[in-house]
């Protein structure tokens, strides 16, 4: 059941950062405006859910696991972007 929601996170990460806002307290007390998370939801979603997660289960960003984690998401975003653009074609 966990994969089969990681894999939906994945391949959905806009409509899950949305249920997580409005079912859970995810996203409560990590960012101090509204400006990072929407800019996240736009640009970066899964660099977004990666680093709140992160940052809500208190693991050290400057750990090698965490940086690997965020690296990680960040490249499966602009992997994203990048079939997004090239299905338009």
């Amino acid at each position: 059941m966990a994969c089969l929601l990681a894999v939906l996170v994945v391949a959905f990460p806009r409509i899950a950062i949305v249920l997580l806002y409005l079912l859970t307290n995810f996203f409560s007390g990590i960012y101090h405006s509204f400006l990072i998370p929407i800019l996240g939801f736009i640009f970066l979603p899964l660099t977004l859910i990666a680093y709140t997660y992160l940052v809500d289960a208190h693991m050290p960003l400057n750990n090698i696991s965490s940086l690997v984690i965020i690296f990680i998401a960040i490249i499966l975003d602009l992997g994203l972007v990048r079939g997004a653009t090239w299905r338009r074609r």
